[in-house]
């Protein structure tokens, strides 16, 4: 991996000097030295300009934007720009043009309106990268290179004719057979027997069901066409250019078909794009687990937030504006969970386009703004927080989590659609926000000697060697939770015979023999006094010590939640969906059991979080509430706190950062 940090916080935005007449480009740079800006994506969106006929290339412009922010001094992430093909390209090659399920052709005018599997996109966009790179591998200005932009956003599926020859090309690759093929899909069931490749397709509409192993593969396929792309763009990156280069994944932003676990090794850094979700009661607890993943799906090393906004988004039904210090809050929390750069989407505000509602560091308004002076305040913030870089993320808690599990989980003709992949996943992680934990979410694949306590939320999809890796992590005396709809199904999503949880059953000690799934609004109690819904099961005790029973709903008597001693650890399940307040009690038992505590103790509503290197600790105090709090934390303040009575004061709505002395030895030590 090539080195992609500086020397400090990376801070800046998406710029497009493009949209602006050149006067204005003199202004941007003096603004964005006011703000302490010093790293800026450059040519995201600009295939149309730089090629505005095939072969013919125009960088002039492009020249004398990257030369300006050279000479004030601020880094380029330069942009491959085949983020969204130009409308020559559709006009002179219909055929690049993607299609839904249904037939419906995807046509120009919006962005990425190509198929991914189009050796004639790929041909003309590799050209491009070629292009740009050879003009640009030496500039000073360039400090990292950016492949595409959020790849698959918009298209990540196509079902035209190009893709399902290539999906039947994945698919030979994968099988090597016919036969392995029928096996995998189950093709004995309703008359799909295979006996020729090119009668598959991609699971275009059908009259109902689809095969659903035919769909998962179908989405297996479309991830790893996407993540072509990438190293496609990459490789030829590689061979040009002496910088990084990432591309900016969308984790937490609702992107659920892109197997990022799978493409972190294509890239040097991981980059993130994250936003906020308007009608969520609690943002930052959901920013949380975003930078928690995305920390996992780099491997616990620093990581890059490519994108997130300054105020209001454009794109949703109701685009809510951040309230003052929200934006402050959101970026420093970032950092806090390991990012070493702090990005936005953009430096100004657009006067057209889709995105023209869509906030920027400067916006419609100008610089006398609420925003501008967050913005100023934020960059010197990043500026008093360099020695961070580079340091890593405390945490004794892993949550586990598989795209091909959730692609799994949420397939048609299950026994409720009330059961979704990632609502455990968020429940369990808000638990342990609230608690003052922080959790690393990695792959059931990831190393996880190093944890005290890991949870299984819904992994509905699980491969044998992970479910393995699971018992051993248990038996060498760690302690594991699994919930419900669990290790039900193998990687061909075959059911696992013999009784639920399948690939957990004697990991844990219990049988399920049917499930029991509850009507819409329907609830059932614990007799622990947990209320739940959306689920039970007939489950029987085989090892395990029954914690708590239903005590009315279908299955009165039957366990709910059990213990399992195995080895020198334990393996807890959850056999219902508990509602938040019985969760909470969950986590803190479970906390108890391992020995996990928080950084300190935090009052409701206060984020704290360790990074720590080699010889030193950054604590992070945010602080979500209306109220200034007081911590007893022993350290050299960096920003935001003021020290009453051997205490540190965070007042209402700030963030404070201090440096711990000395450095705490880490729990797992």
């Amino acid at each position: 991996m090539r080195n992609w940090h500086g020397e400090g916080i990376w801070y800046g935005a998406d710029y497009n000097p493009e949209q602006w007449p050149e006067q204005t480009w003199a202004e941007d740079i003096d603004l964005m030295r006011r703000a302490g800006v010093n790293l800026v994506s450059v040519g995201i969106f600009s295939w149309a300009l730089l090629e505005p006929a095939p072969g013919r290339y125009v960088f002039d412009w492009l020249d004398r934007a990257i030369d300006l922010l050279h000479d004030g001094g601020i880094g380029v992430d330069l942009a491959t720009a085949t983020a969204s093909p130009p409308p020559w390209l559709a006009h002179r090659h219909p055929e690049t043009l993607p299609r839904r399920a249904d037939g419906t052709v995807l046509w120009p005018g919006g962005r990425q309106a190509y198929c991914p599997s189009s050796p004639v996109f790929r041909g003309h966009s590799l050209a491009l990268v070629e292009a740009v790179a050879r003009r640009y591998a030496r500039h000073p200005a360039v400090v990292l290179w950016h492949v595409s932009n959020e790849l698959g956003c918009h298209n990540v599926h196509c079902y035209c004719d190009v893709s399902a020859e290539s999906f039947r090309g994945w698919l030979r690759e994968r099988y090597g057979d016919l036969d392995s093929l029928n096996a995998a899909w189950g093709t004995a069931f309703w008359s799909q027997r295979y006996h020729d490749w090119a009668e598959i397709n991609p699971p275009r509409t059908a009259p109902t069901f689809a095969n659903p192993t035919q769909q998962l593969d179908f989405l297996r396929f479309s991830s790893d066409e996407q993540r072509a792309q990438l190293r496609a763009e990459r490789e030829l990156l590689n061979r040009l250019v002496p910088q990084p280069v990432t591309t900016n994944f969308m984790i937490g932003t609702g992107i659920k078909y892109l197997d990022y676990h799978s493409w972190a090794a294509d890239v040097d850094v991981v980059a993130n794009d994250h936003y906020l979700t308007a009608a969520d009661p609690q943002p930052q607890v959901n920013l949380a687990l975003a930078a928690d993943h995305t920390r996992g799906v780099a491997g616990g090393a620093p990581w890059l937030l490519m994108e997130h906004s300054t105020s209001a988004v454009n794109w949703q039904p109701r685009n809510v504006a951040k309230t003052p210090g929200q934006m402050r809050r959101n970026s420093l929390a970032h950092v806090a969970r390991g990012a070493d750069g702090v990005l936005f989407f953009q430096w100004r505000a657009s006067r057209a386009g889709a995105e023209k509602f869509h906030s920027a560091l400067v916006p419609h308004a100008g610089p006398d703004t609420k925003v501008f002076r967050e913005v100023c305040r934020l960059g010197a913030d990043l500026r008093a927080l360099a020695e961070v870089r580079g340091s890593r993320v405390d945490a004794d808690v892993a949550i586990l989590f598989d795209y091909e599990a959730w692609w799994g989980a949420e397939l048609d003709s299950h026994p409720s659609v009330d059961v979704t992949y990632t609502d455990r996943l968020s429940a369990l992680h808000a638990a342990l926000w609230r608690a003052g934990i922080t959790a690393d979410v990695v792959h059931p694949s990831a190393d996880l000697s190093r944890y005290r306590l890991v949870l299984a939320p819904t992994l509905y999809l699980v491969r044998d060697a992970d479910a393995a890796a699971l018992r051993r992590f248990v038996e060498g005396g760690g302690t594991a939770v699994v919930t419900y709809f669990s290790g039900i199904v193998d990687e061909h999503d075959h059911i696992r015979l013999g009784g639920y949880p399948g690939a957990f059953r004697d990991l844990l000690g219990v049988r399920v023999e049917e499930f029991f799934p509850l009507r819409d609004g329907e609830t059932v109690h614990l007799d622990d006094g947990a209320r739940a819904d959306v689920w039970t099961e007939w489950l029987h005790a085989e090892g395990a010590e029954v914690l708590a029973a239903y005590t009315d709903g279908p299955l009165p008597g039957v366990p709910a939640l059990t213990r399992h001693a195995v080895g020198a650890g334990a393996a807890w399940y959850v056999g219902t969906r508990l509602d938040d307040d019985a969760t909470d009690r969950l986590v803190a038992r479970l906390l108890t059991e391992t020995g996990v505590r928080p950084p300190v103790g935090a009052p409701a509503g206060v984020e704290v979080v360790r990074r720590r290197s080699a010889d030193r600790s950054w604590l992070f105090v945010v602080n979500h509430t209306g109220r200034p709090v007081r911590l007893a934390v022993s350290g050299v303040e960096l920003l935001g706190g003021t020290r009453c009575d051997g205490e540190l004061e965070v007042p209402a709505g700030e963030v404070a950062v201090v440096r711990e002395q000395p450095a705490p030895v880490p729990a797992t030590a």
